[in-house]
């Protein structure tokens, strides 16, 4: 079921009646350090939350971990809230959901994480509201947890929270960088649900809508936000985290991971350093590779519909449109700047490819056609 929306500038306003109809006794409240105060959240949360019993629980890593996780279980478990609120980004909306999901397991964490255990039972009531635009986990049923260094997603349909509000007010006081790479991030989940090989007629409309939004206001609010820009960043998050929720990402996702976990890349800068790339690596499928099952004319007319989307005539034009974008709003196009430099290192990249997504990609991914493509962008 899709989780009770409430998106606009001024939302915020309507917390309080979605507390109430969610029947919140007890409140677990999962923010981020800082952001809970920097966006605004704060007062408004906490006029919202009015006399009703609150444990905060904020001190985790900004890529969450499984000791993170463990631990939020246990203020749980001592608190014991009946719903979960969360303020922030990604990485704060992502802990909230694996807190609620976890809290009513009979299984392990670890073993959740890692999925050698199933998940049997729904989650814990949460609701999500976002203060930055960019990971669109308010409308995933997925999230992200790292064990020993490597990233594992927790699925389960329940996952998803019970309400969601997007305002975009919220995302007002993010700095320029913050605004990049999440504006990025959200850039590249629409571009990939646009060529997954889960897309359906839904999703490429909700991702088409996200490319565009975000290609007309991505620039503007990292260098001269408005109200305007930044509800437009928030309404592409949204979409674009509603098209991923069915079609998945792809292999600049299965790249990404490592760049981030060992490299402390930021996840939306780790994707859009291949993005280019890869949708002309995708542009030269082959009968041999494709591995849509619409086939080879399916993806090379998306490629091309991408191409109109972003306003050039082929692929190779796409990838310097896209490149444009990146160096737009300050970020970088190659690995070295991001400390990616030697052998070594994109061979640790090729090591760790996360096949989950790679498996999305329309075209088959080797490694010996990944080499060329990280050597071009060293």
């Amino acid at each position: 079921m899709d989780p009770t929306s409430w998106i606009g500038r001024g939302t915020i306003d309507q917390l309080p009646t979605i507390l109430d109809r969610q029947q919140a006794d007890r409140v677990l409240l999962v923010t981020g350090n800082r952001s809970y105060t920097t966006s605004g959240a704060r007062p408004l949360v906490e006029a919202a939350l009015g006399n009703r019993p609150v444990r905060r629980f904020h001190e985790f890593d900004p890529n969450p971990r499984l000791e993170d996780l463990e631990r939020g279980l246990e203020c749980l478990d001592r608190f014991g809230a009946n719903l979960i609120l969360a303020v922030g980004g990604g990485s704060v909306l992502d802990m909230a959901k694996l807190i609620g999901i976890c809290s009513r397991q009979q299984a392990e964490p670890a073993d959740i994480a890692r999925g050698t255990a199933q998940i049997t039972t729904d989650s814990l009531p949460l609701v999500a509201v976002p203060t930055t635009s960019g990971s669109g986990s308010e409308s995933t049923h997925f999230a992200v947890v790292y064990v020993n260094g490597q990233k594992h997603s927790v699925a389960h349909p329940s996952i998803r929270p019970s309400a969601i509000v997007v305002d975009a007010a919220l995302t007002d006081s993010l700095p320029p960088p913050l605004t990049a790479v999440t504006g990025l991030d959200a850039f590249c989940q629409a571009v990939e649900s646009f060529w997954s090989v889960h897309s359906t007629k839904a999703t490429r409309y909700w991702s088409a809508r996200a490319i565009e939004l975000t290609l007309d206001s991505l620039a503007r609010a990292v260098h001269a936000p408005d109200d305007a820009a930044r509800d437009a960043l928030a309404e592409a998050s949204h979409l674009a985290g509603r098209a991923i929720n069915v079609s998945k990402t792809t292999a600049p996702h299965a790249i990404s991971y490592t760049m981030t976990s060992r490299f402390g890349v930021p996840h939306g800068q780790a994707v859009a350093v291949t993005l280019g790339e890869l949708l002309v690596f995708n542009s030269q499928v082959t009968t041999d590779d494709v591995t849509d099952p619409r086939g080879v004319h399916h993806v090379r007319r998306t490629i091309e519909e991408l191409n109109m989307l972003l306003g050039t005539a082929n692929a190779e034009a796409s990838r310097q449109r896209i490149q444009g974008l990146i160096t737009s709003v300050g970020l970088a196009t190659r690995l070295t700047p991001l400390g990616i430099r030697r052998p070594e290192d994109h061979r640790l990249l090729l090591d760790n490819l996360n096949a989950e997504r790679l498996k999305n990609n329309p075209r088959a991914l080797r490694n010996d056609q990944l080499t060329p493509i990280l050597q071009r962008i060293a």
